[in-house]
């Protein structure tokens, strides 16, 4: 299973903010940090406030803060809602497969999915950015993104 570029960078902008300790950091900082483009950057910050796991606040003074759900949540759960609960394979797509019926693959492959989430579920954000991984986070250069 791959990721999406969205669930990867905004895993990314977590780890980021929980690094911060509860400093403020702006949209464009953060993305500058993790190498990501400002504009991709603001759409998954939207979509991680409407989640409840970060906060932002506008204007001067405002920035981005990760909530204690963001910090201490499932990691599991939380990728489950950024990439939804769809089959690894499309088999009803259109056109369907011809094999849906009589197929093996479809529920091998739903098993690997649920291993998949079933290891990301015990971790948090927090547990991510312990050492060596936080200091590297807190240690990298502010750059535009390519």
């Amino acid at each position: 299973m791959r990721l999406t570029k969205s669930t990867d960078m905004a895993l990314r902008i977590l780890m980021r903010l929980a690094v911060a300790d509860g400093d403020e950091s702006t949209t464009r900082e953060v993305a500058e940090a993790v190498a990501v483009p400002y504009t991709h950057a603001a759409k998954v910050v939207t979509r991680l406030r409407h989640l409840g796991v970060i906060e932002a606040r506008r204007g001067r003074g405002g920035g981005l803060t990760l909530t204690q759900v963001g910090r201490t949540g499932s990691l599991g759960r939380l990728v489950r809602q950024l990439e939804g609960q769809g089959d690894v394979v499309g088999c009803e797509e259109d056109p369907p497969c011809p094999l849906r019926s009589a197929c093996r693959l479809r529920s091998a492959l739903r098993s690997a999915q649920d291993a998949f989430f079933a290891a990301l579920d015990p971790l948090t954000v927090e547990e991510l950015v312990a050492p060596p991984t936080g200091p590297v986070l807190l240690g990298l250069p502010l750059r535009s993104p390519s």
